[in-house]
């Protein structure tokens, strides 16, 4: 069957690190800035953005740009969001917002090697166990879409390579569930049990039937019916695999 895998979006987490007073800065900068926060948070992002490009006339200073950057992204500016992200990153390298956020720029506009790229600088440079999570589960979520896009162009091992990596880094439902599918289109049917199991055991967006039904696959390939049977059996009860379980205990029976 035609399977369809929804993956979720990365999280842009550290916009708080871009807050500034307007007492850091100069004062006509600081209020322009300030005035641009304002507009932000009302969703006004065009004026937001005329703000920070003109508290940037009068000086530079990386959260402004990153703040400009968030402005941009909320307008779906994502090439200027983009190119205001590097902008504040070369005025402050160790800036972990501005990687967070050039990686989910990245990762809109579907350059997920560089998402990843930019979201393991983040990894690498932060000691908080919370960010840590935050941004592994954005990893796994590109490796995700890589694997994906394989899948879709029928390369089944370097898409089961980034899917790999994908959980190894987040325990990610739909990726478990896109391994067992490969798994048990070449005959790795240990393997894909064990990724239908891990795909029910963190379950968060996909229905349970996927699981299910790669295990009714796998164990018919081994050879037993039995326990196939009472897979397919699970897996009729999902309205988007029923049909196609259905078809296998006919088989069965």
């Amino acid at each position: 069957m035609k399977q369809k895998i929804m993956f979720s979006t990365v999280v842009i987490f550290l916009l708080s690190y871009a807050l500034i007073t307007a007492q850091e800065m100069n004062v006509e900068a600081g209020k322009l800035y300030n005035e641009g926060n304002s507009l932000l948070k009302a969703g006004n992002y065009s004026g937001a953005i005329e703000s920070y490009d003109k508290a940037l006339a009068i000086e530079k200073d990386y959260r402004m740009y990153y703040q400009k950057g968030v402005a941009q992204k909320k307008s779906r500016d994502l090439e200027g969001a983009k190119n205001s992200f590097e902008e504040s990153l070369k005025l402050n390298n160790g800036f972990e917002g501005g990687y967070n956020a050039l990686g989910g720029v990245y990762f809109s506009m579907g350059n997920y090697l560089e998402a990843i790229n930019n979201f393991e600088k983040v990894l690498a440079s932060t000691k908080k166990a919370s960010v840590k999570k935050k941004v592994k589960k954005n990893i796994s979520l590109a490796y995700a879409k890589l694997g994906n896009n394989e899948m879709s162009n029928g390369n089944s091992q370097k898409a089961i390579e980034y899917l790999a990596k994908s959980v190894e880094n987040s325990d990610y439902d739909a990726a478990y569930l896109s391994l067992a599918k490969l798994y048990s289109e070449i005959g790795e049917f240990d393997k894909s049990i064990n990724a239908s199991e891990k795909a029910l055991k963190h379950r968060s967006k996909i229905s349970r039937g996927g699981p299910y039904y790669y295990m009714g696959i796998s164990y018919k390939g081994k050879g037993d019916m039995v326990k196939a049977k009472e897979m397919f059996e699970k897996a009729k009860g999902d309205a988007t695999y029923r049909k196609t379980a259905e078809y296998e205990l006919s088989l069965i029976n």
